[in-house]
């Protein structure tokens, strides 16, 4: 979506005057001045002369005339001028955007009240249109700031001029550093090519070495400040939109299977029971045997398929999070302490203030850990099992890695997909619910294979607390 380049304007000059080449402006009036004096200072000495025929009476009346003259026409310049001046004063103070001075003593009636008069109306507009451009600039921005779509400016050279704190942190960016680069370095130059109503869709620059594509859908349009044609861009966050319908889908399901099952799970975990308990062996030891292994297993099935739905049901029952602000590192060294086959090594960090539920974001760095140290516990390699937490912080996030030293992961496409595990006493559960409390805080979760070593690592990245 492009836009045909403006006509410059074509200012149109008013000549002052005749347009051959002039004096200034004070020096035109004192010759003019001079001019007007001249003929009475010449005749005051003649007339002089003619009374006393004396040179020296002629001279000093020639003397006195001209005295008399110049105190005159400097009055006369002087009230010719000031109001000249002060009126200059006033537009310059305009072009400063200083719309605190006026032009006092000003009447309709006269041409020098008239402009004085109209240079002060000028001043009033200009000073309105200026206050209402700073309440609609603020509105903006404020309205930019509470966005939660990512939204950036380029000039026509491809500079960013714009971006507002979603971009920030959608794009990893700071705007201290990132203002007046070209997209090409800020690696946004497929933004640019992107046509309005597109898709963009590249690596997540929040993960380093994470294989995930952010999809984005592009509202595009062009603007003009200052002038100069810039380009707007509004981002959609197409994967949250698609994620959030999937767990809508997945409750659904989970309600609907949770509901089928639960029908006929009671009945025959209740039967079952009430058989085993009945059962004596007063004919057929042998086969009464048999019965009883037969009722216990369907009972214990049952009870196991039970508690698979109940742990699924946790999806549709996790509630709003309670906000509130604390502090991570004591949050990290009680959960830590909560692992007990494995001593979890805590590397230290910076202070790290946040917003967030407390308990549900304890219970997410629970499932990470547990799944780190059964993922080291059941390696094969031979190594010893390892399992550290360490954190770290950047522009706009708090960053917490967890890393182990087991297999690594083999289909990282379906780690957040319910239902599946490749664990034989698994529910599938753990890191669906950590995507779920993780996306609740505005934040994200991310695995993937440590690049430097053995095994897998799980970063959690949430938005810091904003001062």
């Amino acid at each position: 979506m492009g836009s045909r380049p403006e006509p410059a304007v074509q200012r149109q000059r008013l000549s002052l005057g005749p347009t051959r080449r002039r004096l200034k402006y004070e020096h035109r009036i004192r010759l003019w001045l001079t001019a007007f004096t001249l003929p009475m200072i010449v005749g005051a000495a003649l007339l002089a002369y003619q009374q006393s025929q004396s040179p020296l009476i002629s001279i000093a009346a020639a003397a006195s005339a001209a005295t008399i003259c110049a105190i005159a026409c400097a009055y006369f310049f002087e009230q010719l001028i000031r109001p000249l001046q002060t009126l200059s004063n006033v537009v310059a103070a305009l072009r400063e955007d200083d719309f605190s001075f006026r032009a006092r003593g000003a009447s309709r009636g006269d041409s020098l009240g008239d402009l004085a008069l109209e240079i002060n109306a000028l001043a009033s507009t200009l000073q309105s249109q200026r206050s209402a451009a700073r309440d609609a600039l603020t509105l903006v921005e404020r309205v930019m700031t509470s966005m939660q779509s990512p939204v950036l400016a380029f000039d026509s050279a491809g500079r960013l001029r714009l971006l507002n704190p979603a971009a920030q942190q959608a794009f990893h960016l700071e705007r201290q550093r990132s203002i007046g680069i070209s997209a090409n370095q800020l690696q946004l130059d497929t933004l640019l090519a992107t046509e309005d109503e597109g898709l963009y869709a590249g690596a997540n620059p929040l993960v380093e070495h994470a294989s995930v594509a952010v999809r984005w859908s592009v509202r595009r349009t062009t603007f003009r400040l200052q002038g100069v044609p810039h380009t707007l861009f509004v981002l959609s966050d197409v994967a949250a939109a698609l994620r959030e319908e999937e767990r809508i889908a997945w409750h659904r399901l989970i309600r609907v299977l949770s509901h089928e099952i639960n029908n006929s799970l009671t009945p025959i975990k209740s039967i079952a029971g009430s058989l085993r308990t009945r059962l004596t062996a007063p004919h057929n030891p042998g086969a009464n045997d048999d019965m009883y292994r037969g009722l216990t297993v369907i009972e214990e099935r049952a009870a196991s398929l039970n508690r698979f739905l109940q742990a699924y049901q946790q999806l549709m029952r996790l509630p709003a999070p309670h906000i509130q602000l604390l502090s991570l590192t004591p949050l990290l060294e009680q959960v830590t302490h909560l692992e007990t086959r494995l001593p979890i090594a805590l590397h230290p960090g910076p202070p790290i203030h946040l917003r967030a539920d407390a308990d549900q974001l304890q219970q997410l760095l629970i499932n990470l850990i547990r799944n780190a140290v059964e993922a080291a516990l059941s390696s094969t390699a031979g190594a010893r099992p390892e399992v550290s937490v360490a954190w770290s912080t950047n522009p706009t996030s708090a960053v917490v890695q967890v890393r182990d030293n087991g297999m690594g992961l083999m289909n990282p496409a379906n780690l957040f997909v319910p239902f599946y595990t490749t664990k034989p006493e698994g529910s599938g559960i753990g890191l669906v619910l950590a995507q779920q409390i993780a996306t609740a805080h505005k934040g994200s979760v991310t695995l993937y294979n440590n690049p430097d070593a053995a095994g897998c690592i799980a970063e959690l990245r949430l938005p810091l607390e904003q001062s």
